[in-house]
């Protein structure tokens, strides 16, 4: 099948530190290849992948310095896309609403999937205003969020977890890994560590929209001993924070619409504390995998009980649900759906990907 992938251009493909989208992307597209597909990967000139790479913009859009208008090499990309519509059997956007326009009349099978949350009133309006055209969702909570659009089907996101060094042993230390906002609520996760009297490491970038809150929020409680700031991290530095922790806290107020790190904590073999909400419930298997708990009372009780679950559980558990391979067969499927026509079947709840 000749597939095109159009990933966003802020990073390339896969992003050397944060860039979840980014990664999920990759990993689609060198599975793909090695499946035998013709895949074509719509990114910033930069990146790194096996399927024929088409540049948006010679270099992602975030290493580019006084760029005024992010918007318009984005735009540009998906003109030239469409332009050659006819070289490709199916078209997977990862660009949130940009194809829309061109989707509705596009010859070739379009499919969007959407990364990030779709409760706000106005994200409802915009798919009600293009209900041909076809989505996926990464999790069953973000496709509740907007239930009457279009979808083919719901799929989680997958890793290879043999990417992934499982560490059988972790550590006595909690980590919070995640953009420093207060929707990930990294204070809560601060709070929580210090009333358990747990270290805590925090890893993460700060948005500019959040420096407000991080001054306000976060960086008086960093004066705590038991708690490290240690900023954005690789690859290679989050497995080993990951690997070596008790426990990553996901204390979320928000409804994430799925938490890639969760899943790269266990594959590490690291079960996760996390608030149910958003995705958590379908990525977490409660009492096996990690703990839900709401209040913050409860997750201070978690940080103890989490010691008594089976770290290889943590990773038995990606390798069965989240891998790439599955996530791949999901989306092949959906390809093959709209390619000949048929129609996606409806989603139902469930842990593992559903087409």
């Amino acid at each position: 099948m000749r597939i095109a992938q159009v990933a966003p251009l802020a990073l390339p493909v896969p992003p050397g530190q944060y860039g979840g989208t980014e990664r999920v992307i990759h990993d689609l597209c060198e599975a793909l290849v090695g499946r035998g597909h013709d895949v074509t990967l719509f990114a910033s000139g930069d990146s790194e992948t096996r399927a024929r790479l088409v540049a948006g913009a010679p270099r992602a859009l975030w290493k580019k310095k006084g760029l005024l208008d992010p918007l318009a090499p984005v735009f540009c990309m998906h003109e030239q896309l469409f332009r050659s519509v006819g070289d490709f059997d199916v078209i997977h956007t990862h660009t949130d609403f940009f194809a829309f326009p061109y989707a509705r009349h596009s010859p070739t099978p379009v499919l969007t999937t959407l990364h990030g949350r779709l409760d706000p009133p106005h994200v409802a309006e915009a798919l009600r205003l293009f209900p041909a055209v076809h989505l996926v969702a990464i999790s069953c909570s973000q496709q509740s969020q907007v239930p009457q659009a279009n979808w083919a089907g719901v799929v989680h996101h997958g890793l290879a977890a043999e990417n992934y060094t499982f560490d059988p042993a972790g550590g006595e230390g909690l980590l919070f890994l995640g953009r420093l906002t207060r929707e990930k609520a990294p204070h809560a996760a601060i709070d929580i560590a210090i009333e358990a009297g747990v270290p805590l490491t925090l890893a993460g970038r700060v948005d500019p929209a959040a420096r407000r809150y991080f001054k306000r929020e976060v960086e008086p409680r960093l004066d705590h001993p038991l708690v490290r700031y240690v900023g954005e991290v690789g690859d290679a530095e989050k497995q080993a924070l990951l690997g070596a922790s008790r426990a990553l806290l996901f204390p979320i107020d928000w409804p994430e619409p799925f938490g890639l790190v969760m899943i790269e904590s266990m594959a590490c073999g690291t079960p996760v504390i996390a608030r149910p909400k958003g995705a958590a419930p379908e990525v977490i298997a409660d009492g096996v995998t990690g703990v839900l708990a709401d209040t913050r009372e409860e997750l201070v009780v978690a940080v103890k009980a989490v010691q008594r679950l089976d770290r290889k559980a943590c990773r038995r558990h990606v390798e069965k649900h989240f891998s790439v391979a599955a996530m791949t067969a999901a989306y092949e499927q959906i390809y093959e759906k709209l390619v000949t026509g048929k129609q996606a079947i409806e989603p139902a709840p469930g842990r593992a990907a559903v087409v």
